[in-house]
This record gives structure tokens, sequence and C-alpha cells, in this order.
């Protein structure tokens, strides 16, 4: 089957997007096997750091390696905006014919580079990372996995399963990323939503080289929601259902206390028990709901501040003054 033209190598120059925090370790290691990935490739090359925030030494390591190439731009963020806007602000700026994101903490290994950049030169406009295996704690390694799960059967658009954001992705779907007005991002969700060809390469997720994960249970949990209530209705739609439920179980529990008390009278039900029961249920699923509700309005009043996903502090780059050698 034909899955589109074929891209050749004359004249490609691929973008990497880094997002970085608390990485200053890492980066010198991403930024020469980066290089030693892109001149296997045989193709021009330029690499965005982006440090979003980090309270280390990444922004001094950031500056030495772009003093010293001119393929290396670094983007310092003013504060700590979060992966999604590191990602966004790295494609912003990228110019290549492709762009590939991966964290900075090494866990994404640029050597499945070549792989991403093969099923793009097929034709695939969008090629992510599947992670078949990672190293995680036997809970954690479940709950990604249920989460993926559940992100894909409540979703009301397409969802690879342990797909992140560690993808290659054509220029023109960036392009379209890019001009999404949405501030509060979720770029494996948003990469879905905008379509195009797309598959995936399955790789091993290593662990992180250097220091400990930034993502805790309750961190897990807050992007768990922040992806489904923002590419599913099925919440509200459950709360809508869950009220239906109720009202006819309800309607049917007072028949059924009508009929006892005219034909039964001494088995109705009396006391405060029943009524303080079937209160604190009702008062509980309201709650609920208004929980859901709230979380949906939420996200309607981030988006009406038209606040920037980011701010930058200031850009690192040296400037080209004739062709560079590898």
């Amino acid at each position: 089957m034909v899955i589109g033209k074929k891209r050749t190598k004359s004249g490609i120059t691929l973008s990497a997007v880094v997002a970085c925090y608390r990485d200053g370790q890492a980066i010198p290691i991403m930024y020469r096997r980066l290089k030693a990935v892109f001149k296997a490739l045989k193709v021009d090359f330029e690499i965005v750091f982006v440090n979003d925030g980090s309270p280390d030494d990444s922004k001094m390591v950031l500056a030495k390696i772009t003093a010293a190439d001119p393929r290396v731009m670094a983007v310092n963020h003013s504060r700590n905006f979060g992966s999604q806007s590191a990602f966004t602000s790295g494609m912003m700026v990228a110019n290549g014919d492709a762009v590939v994101l991966l964290d900075g903490d090494l866990q994404d290994p640029p050597e499945l580079i070549p792989k991403l950049f093969k099923k793009w030169q097929a034709g695939f406009d969008v090629v992510y990372g599947i992670r078949v295996k990672r190293v995680a704690s036997p809970f954690m390694q479940w709950a990604y996995k249920a989460f993926y799960r559940i992100f894909r059967a409540t979703s009301y658009i397409p969802m690879p399963l342990d797909a992140g954001d560690f993808s290659l992705l054509d220029k023109k779907v960036v392009q379209a990323l890019n001009s999404l007005p949405e501030s509060n991002r979720f770029i494996r969700g948003l990469r879905s939503w905008v379509g195009f060809r797309q598959t995936g390469v399955p790789y091993k997720r290593p662990e992180r080289m250097f220091g400990q994960t930034t993502n805790s249970l309750m961190k897990n949990l807050w992007w768990a929601q922040k992806a489904i209530f923002s590419f599913s209705y099925l919440p509200i739609e459950l709360v809508t259902a869950t009220a239906f439920v109720v009202m006819v179980l309800t309607f049917g529990l007072l028949v059924m206390q009508l009929v006892i008390r005219i034909f039964w009278p001494e088995l109705t039900p009396s006391g405060l028990t029943t009524l303080i029961s079937l209160v604190l249920f009702l008062g509980g699923m309201q709650l609920f709901g208004l929980g859901i509700i709230g979380a949906y309005i939420a996200h309607i009043h981030e988006e009406s501040k038209r606040r920037p996903p980011f701010i930058v502090e200031s850009f690192f780059r040296k400037e080209k003054r004739n062709k560079s050698k590898s």
C-alpha cells in the first residue's frame, strides 16, 4: 500500500527539541548522542534545548555548548512552565523539515531517531515512540498501562496506547500544532487531534540517568485528569447518566414505599437512618457532579485568560559565520 511520497535525505534538516528541567548533568550527554545520531544519518541538523526554569546549572551548561556550536540553540524560560510549554516553545523556533521531541533526562533515547526517521521517509507525518517497557515499580507500570487504556476508551478521538511525547513530527504537523490557540496543552493528545498519517515505533524506556524523577503519584494523577478532561466528555456524560439513574431509582423507591404503606403498613421503614442515608448519598453524588463540572469550568477559565503558555527570558545561540563542518 502506498502511504505517501517517499522523502529523500537530500537537503533535509532535522530539528531536535529537548525539554530540560533539572537536567544539567544530562544535557552534555544528550548533545553528544544527538550529534552522533544526526551525523550517522548524514543530514543537516539543529538542536534546540529548552531550559524550563531549571534551578540547577542547566543555563550555564547550555551557555557553554551554544558558544561552541552554532547548530545548538538554548531557550531559557523565566520560570518552570511544564514540559508541554517547553515543547511548544521549542517547536516555535525550530526550523527543520521534521522536529524530534525528547525529554532532557535521557529516558527518550536519541538512538531511536533513525527508526523514526525511516518511517518519516516512508511517508508518515507523525512517528511516535511506543513504550513497550519502562523502568518503574510494578504498581506504576500497571498505573501507566491503565491510564493509556482509559484515556483511549474515553477520548473522542483515537489515541495510541503507551505513546508519550517522544516523537518525530513533519514540519506541517509542527505548523498545525503551533497554530492552535489553546495555552493549556497536552501535546500527545493534540498530536492525535491534528490528524495526518501516524504510526508508532516500539522501544524500551530506560531509567533516568541522573537524579530522581520529578513526577510524583499526585502529579501523574493531575496529568491523567488534564488529559481526560481535555479530550473527553465522558465524565460529564456519566454525571448526567448517574443523575438519570438516581431519579429513576428514587421514583421506584417512592412507589414501593407507597405500596408497602398501603398493603403492609407494619413493614414501612421508620426512623432517621433511611432518611439520613438517602440525604448523604444524594449529597455526595451532587458534590461529585459539581467537582466534575468544576474541572471543565477550570479549563474554560484558564483558556479565557489568554495567557501565553510560556515566557522566554533569553536565547543562547552562536552566530553562524560560515558553514559548520562535521
